[in-house]
């Protein structure tokens, strides 16, 4: 199983850890009133009608999305949100537990990340270190090392 502590510590990523009470939504999350710098994410695990394609789609905490504008803008027929089976088959990771950091768990790279291209006007952003009892803060930069390292591509864009 993945260590995402030893991972970072590895490529000398810097995050802070904070650790909570188990949070399931992005209000419950808010409602710790931790103090974090970066910013809060929501993090959408969707497929398109047929389940052949799936999206991990990472977005500022408070925006709203519409899958019929953003199935147009991906090329893709219907988005919906996946079901928990699905993604703990995709990501090993259970609803509300989800984050960007989970795409790297993704060996045969058959989920497309997909992020809101205004997170990056941010210096860091907060995510669930592969469990909700716990949120890291970790720069932008230091995403886009992880992402890098693991050869992870991603579509930007304005969500």
């Amino acid at each position: 199983m993945m260590n995402i502590y030893n991972i970072l510590d590895e490529l000398s990523i810097d995050y802070k850890k904070y650790d909570h009470p188990a949070v399931f939504n992005c209000e419950q999350a808010h409602l710790l009133g931790l103090n974090i710098e970066g910013v809060a994410t929501k993090n959408l695990f969707i497929k398109d009608r047929k389940g052949s394609r799936h999206f991990l789609v990472v977005v500022i905490a408070d925006k709203s999305i519409d899958l019929k504008s953003l199935s147009q803008r991906l090329g893709v027929t219907s988005l919906s949100f996946a079901s928990p089976r699905r993604l703990e088959k995709y990501l090993g990771i259970t609803p509300g537990a989800v984050s960007i950091l989970d795409i790297i768990k993704d060996k045969n790279n058959e989920v497309e990340l997909v992020i809101d291209n205004t997170i990056f006007n941010y210096s860091s952003l907060q995510c669930h270190p592969f469990t909700n009892t716990a949120t890291l803060d970790i720069t932008v930069n230091g995403v886009q090392q992880l992402l890098a390292h693991y050869q992870r591509q991603y579509i930007e864009i304005l969500l």
